[in-house]
């Protein structure tokens, strides 16, 4: 049983040999968060803390599994909203030691790269994945599994923070990538030129807070200069290229035949088209998960947590939430 609860969505999934999904519930607060414009950590904690059990409980249901049938209680406890990550960490060890069994803490981020090996069990390394979400955006290489090197991370604003953030200046509301993504299908990709950060011809790093000012200068005048669909292109296109280019240029650097997406932003049509396109004409495997998948999800902590299982990984009770650790 994986437990998710690192912001704001309370899920519990049950997962059968790291791959099969036998349920994967989630509990999402958007509709609540949507009326502040962004997620407030005591609503979303308060909010957990009324959902997981009910969840648990719907989880077991869907499975059609007992208490009884579970091997091992994997948990998300780093990094993320202290209060939200509490909820899930206290509900998994008072499982763990209900039912003993194993108790697995998962680094929130490794899990968003699991979620690939849900789709595809089979996913071959070395590879390089982009893990792009609202709070992250980072290219890692991997050697193989829980073997995470640090390729190149965002120095300032996330790809799904640009996204979020832009979309409040466009009067779009919360959360903003889908409704971007929806409206950008029908706009002009070059109709309004917002900048990009290569940050130097080797940089694998990423920054969107000058994109994220371009958008407020351009849109202080007003927003009739150009169709709302044209805002949404132009600005999806400013930030798609970059992190696919960047992650092209780490997947040459380290030679590898495989490239993964993972997290919210591998949600976007438009970075999953380009990133395919991209890797077809290099010769490359790209995958990146289902759209559910994508989100935060506790399908993929449980992923994670057998893999973990399997190179003899175990946490006790003492197990702490940590609000920022880097994965590598």
């Amino acid at each position: 049983m994986g437990l998710e609860t690192s912001c704001d969505e309370t899920s519990v999934a049950i997962v059968e040999d790291g791959s099969t999904i036998l349920c994967n519930v989630i509990a999402s607060q958007i509709d609540l968060h949507a009326k502040t414009g962004g997620v407030v950590p005591e609503v979303a904690s308060r909010e957990h803390v009324e959902q997981i059990n009910a969840v648990i409980k719907e989880a077991l249901d869907e499975a059609d599994c007992g208490f009884s049938d579970l091997q091992a209680i994997a948990v998300a406890n780093r990094p993320g909203l202290m209060g939200a990550l509490m909820v899930g960490v206290s509900a998994a060890k008072a499982l763990s030691y209900a039912l003993n069994l194993p108790l697995i803490g998962v680094h929130h981020i490794e899990a968003h790269i699991y979620a690939n090996f849900l789709i595809d069990p089979t996913v071959q390394f070395p590879l390089v994945c982009l893990v792009a979400s609202g709070g992250h955006t980072q290219i890692f290489l991997m050697r193989g599994h829980g073997d995470y090197e640090l390729l190149g991370r965002t120095l300032d604003d996330a790809a799904g923070e640009a996204f979020d953030k832009s979309a409040r200046l466009l009067n779009l509301g919360y959360p903003g990538g889908i409704t971007i993504d929806r409206l950008a299908q029908s706009g002009n990709r070059d109709a309004i030129k917002f900048p990009r950060a290569r940050l130097g011809p080797e940089s694998l790093d990423f920054s969107f807070s000058g994109l994220k000012t371009s958008v407020l200068n351009a849109t202080s005048s007003g927003l009739d200069s150009h169709p709302i669909e044209d805002w949404c292109a132009s600005l999806q296109e400013a930030i798609v290229e970059v992190l696919v280019q960047k992650t092209m240029r780490a997947a040459a650097n380290y030679n590898v035949r495989t490239v993964l997406a993972a997290g919210g932003v591998a949600a976007n049509s438009r970075l999953q088209s380009e990133m395919r396109r991209a890797c077809e004409s290099r010769g490359l495997h790209f995958a990146v998960p289902s759209k559910i998948l994508c989100t935060d999800n506790a399908a993929m902590i449980a992923c994670a947590g057998y893999h973990h299982i399997l190179a003899g990984h175990e946490d006790g009770l003492d197990l702490d939430v940590i609000a920022t650790e880097a994965l590598a």
